[in-house]
């Protein structure tokens, strides 16, 4: 293939390239329907919410033994806004990995430990704090809270 037929399609391919990138930055720019729903701001007073991680066992008429992994309170109220320092201990189960759902919020709950998550929800809505280890009846769960915003 000749030089000069090569050296176009690259200069095609370069042109092709910039402009979807230009393209997908003016509309990530200009999509004003993402919203975030979280915001921490550290000046002002903050509510202490406490938590713990308990577990329920039971032992069922043929001998087998059932459990069930929660969050307790398993739902919490806070007003939107409002800035809280949700303190959850660890006393049953080794850890729990969890998140809260439509937020970037992450982290472990382990067994004899505190994890301290700072909270500040700029959206009204009913958001759920999930434990991924128990997320489901197969994993004796699901081990789910829930922040009610308002």
């Amino acid at each position: 293939m000749p030089f000069f037929v090569l050296k176009k399609r690259s200069i095609i391919m370069f042109l092709v390239l910039i402009t979807v990138i230009a393209s997908a930055s003016i509309w990530l720019l200009s999509n004003t329907k993402a919203e975030s729903v979280f915001v921490q701001d550290n000046s002002g007073e903050i509510r202490e919410i406490h938590m713990v991680t308990g577990e329920f066992k039971a032992t069922l008429s043929d001998g087998k033994e059932i459990e069930s992994y929660r969050w307790d309170p398993g739902t919490i109220f806070v007003a939107k806004g409002e800035k809280v320092k949700l303190m959850i201990s660890g006393v049953n189960g080794t850890e729990h990995p969890f998140s809260i759902e439509g937020t970037d919020i992450n982290g472990v709950v382990k067994k004899g430990e505190e994890t301290i998550v700072p909270l500040q929800f700029k959206k009204e809505g009913v958001y759920r704090l999930i434990c991924h280890t128990h997320h489901d009846k197969n994993e004796n769960g699901p081990m789910i809270a829930y922040i009610v915003v308002d």
